[in-house]
């Protein structure tokens, strides 16, 4: 796993938008309406892309060298910088909702003694772990 990748893009320049593409991985694709727009959109697509690779142990490709690519009339390539250690941590901490059933007598008292039950639980499962994230 590395920190910093670049890879090329392939950006479609038509009427109504443009839409962006990396050849070395497919799915990895997002779209703008100004250069300045897909920039960022190349950017962020590829970032979540590659942190879901990771995530998911897929073998990750090497990046075709930017000359090596065929471009078709109205297409740019772009070579796309990201640096994963910001995306790692920012995916690692987000919140992610859960559903969770207790018995009524136990929700009752809790709303009464006011209890956050978000952080009830985070605490309850970081013991319960032994982990001090």
């Amino acid at each position: 796993m590395k920190d910093t990748y670049i890879y090329p893009a392939v950006l479609s320049v038509d009427p109504d938008g443009i839409s962006i593409e990396f050849p070395d991985l497919p799915g990895c694709l997002s779209c703008a309406e100004t250069t300045e727009e897909a920039a960022k959109s190349a950017n962020e697509a590829l970032r979540l892309h590659l942190w879901s690779m990771e995530k998911d142990n897929d073998e990750i490709p090497a990046p075709t060298d930017i000359t090596e690519l065929i471009i078709e009339s109205g297409q740019i390539p772009l070579l796309v910088e990201v640096f994963m250690p910001p995306t790692r941590e920012r995916q690692a901490n987000r919140f992610v909702k859960k559903t969770l059933s207790i018995p009524s007598w136990l929700n009752a008292e809790a709303e009464r003694a006011g209890v956050n039950f978000s952080q009830i639980l985070q605490q309850g499962l970081k013991e319960y772990l032994q982990t001090a994230n």
